[in-house]
């Protein structure tokens, strides 16, 4: 497992680590400040894409041959952007992080769930998944504190360059400890391994990704051309996905397992509160207190740790109901929060709404994975992961769009008050979403005795799970 979550940090850490070097950025290629944006969005649409992609590869191809691939990306674009010169290096640095690490979560989704079957489990490995998780998800806080330390002391190249020794070492690890994939069916021809990946719905997929976040990351002033190209190409990759044979997103299962969906617009919701904290208050700190890049990421660093402390022992135990609940009115409690911060608000104060929502981050990453772990079977589970992180950045992004259209001219207070009632609205969204779900509120948690409505476990499947995962009882 260590490799895997050595290389879920990377994408996760990538996401906020570039934000205290977008300044000396445009400053050493000579651009505006405004321009270097692009190396936030690009990252978020190459992973926003290339998440569900990597997961379909790996459940055609192999999960280890995917990891070691994404591992090999991301060490191409920590080079390119470690010695680029200009703009649009960089860009292509970043593109490559986002596709190389997006490969990581569904890839280890799925060897998770294919060395669980093998062990005989029906139930999910909570320790393993918390971990996982809490790499994947919990330390995109660290991006701020690191990146400013990093900035800091050696340059903003070295934004960049940190990619380079944690990708080479879960790449060596990979090798040395992750077993290799079966063999494939035989050989294919260009036409059928096209088939089998759907190739025309991954590029559907990618065309209307790519043109709604040009749109949402184009506001204040809308990309209303953008936005018909993503509805229209969005359209006929729904007609293709329902008629082909091999679907890259299933329509039919979204359309019927309506827990997966509702599991997905949580966790869309929840992401949008939680990155509008990471990028929205920290850019009101520094306006409105005058703090540095670096303080303001530190003062978040509790919000990631309590999330991370609190993510395993909920995977560990598998639960779902409490922590979902506990989710969503810890994000409603500290969205209204936020509509009490002023700038001579003491320093304490914000730190316990940083926590709250790092109560939302740890209670919600945790359990809606359990949740998404149980409603797919593993056949889908790649794609059905990958897409599951698409929507934490389809939550970022629309946070990202927010900021810039409340904090276009001024960030003051009652900007920020703006803010935080769409925040409110959002987190009512997610709290109706789980007190509406009948399944969720009659699963307490996926129990050993009760998998998933499956039998009892068997006393091969305990020794099983004792084997593979040290955590047998």
């Amino acid at each position: 497992m260590t490799p895997l979550f050595t290389g879920s940090a990377i994408n996760a850490i990538n996401t906020s680590l570039i934000a205290t070097a977008l300044v000396p950025i445009a400053a050493a290629v000579h651009v505006s400040v405004g321009r270097t944006a692009v190396l936030v969005s690009s990252l978020y649409l190459a992973s926003a894409i290339a998440q569900p992609m990597g997961g379909k590869l790996a459940e055609e191809f192999g999960p280890r041959r995917v990891f070691l691939a994404g591992m090999v990306i991301v060490l191409a674009g920590g080079t390119v952007g470690g010695v680029g010169e200009d703009l649009t290096a960089l860009v292509v640095a970043r593109v490559l992080i986002g596709v190389g690490s997006s490969a990581v979560y569904p890839s280890a989704m799925l060897l998770i769930r294919r060395r669980a079957e093998a062990a005989g489990l029906d139930v999910p490995p909570g320790g393993v998944l918390g971990g996982l998780m809490i790499a994947g998800a919990a330390t995109s806080a660290l991006g701020l504190p690191v990146g400013g330390v990093l900035v800091d002391a050696w340059g903003w190249r070295t934004t960049f360059f940190i990619n380079l020794p944690f990708a080479l070492l879960a790449l060596v690890m990979s090798l040395v400890w992750i077993p290799p994939d079966l063999r494939g069916e035989g050989s294919r021809t260009l036409r059928e391994v096209a088939a089998r990946l759907d190739v025309v719905g991954i590029v559907g997929f990618g065309g209307a990704m790519a043109a709604l976040l040009v749109f949402l990351m184009g506001m204040p002033q809308p990309d209303w051309l953008a936005l018909g190209v993503a509805v229209v190409v969005g359209a006929g990759l729904v007609w293709w996905e329902l008629r082909t044979s091999r679907p890259f997103i299933d329509m039919r299962l979204l359309g019927t397992n309506l827990a997966l969906t509702r599991t997905y617009l949580r966790f869309a919701l929840a992401g949008l509160c939680v990155y509008t904290v990471l990028y929205g208050l920290t850019q009101w700190l520094q306006a409105g207190r005058s703090m540095s890049s670096k303080e303001a990421g530190l003062l978040l660093l509790p919000m990631s740790a309590l999330s991370a402390l609190i993510a395993r022992p909920i995977s560990q135990r598998n639960l779902v109901r409490t922590p979902l609940i506990v989710a969503a009115v810890s994000c409603l409690a500290a969205s209204a929060g936020v509509l009490a911060l002023t700038a001579t608000t003491p320093i304490a104060w914000i730190v316990v709404i940083t926590l709250v929502f790092g109560i939302t981050l740890g209670t919600t990453i945790s359990a809606n994975q359990t949740a998404l772990y149980t409603q797919v079977g593993a056949g889908q589970i790649g794609t059905a992961s990958g897409l599951f992180r698409t929507f934490g950045f389809l939550g970022s992004i629309a946070s990202s769009a927010l900021i810039s259209v409340v904090f276009h001219t001024h960030v003051n207070d009652h900007r920020l008050h703006v803010i935080a009632l769409v925040m409110v609205v959002a987190s009512v969204l997610g709290l109706v979403l789980v007190v509406m779900d009948h399944k969720v509120m009659a699963q307490a948690r996926v129990s050993r005795d009760d998998p998933v409505g499956r039998a009892p476990m068997t006393a091969r499947q305990r020794r099983g799970h004792a084997r593979w995962f040290g955590t047998g009882r």
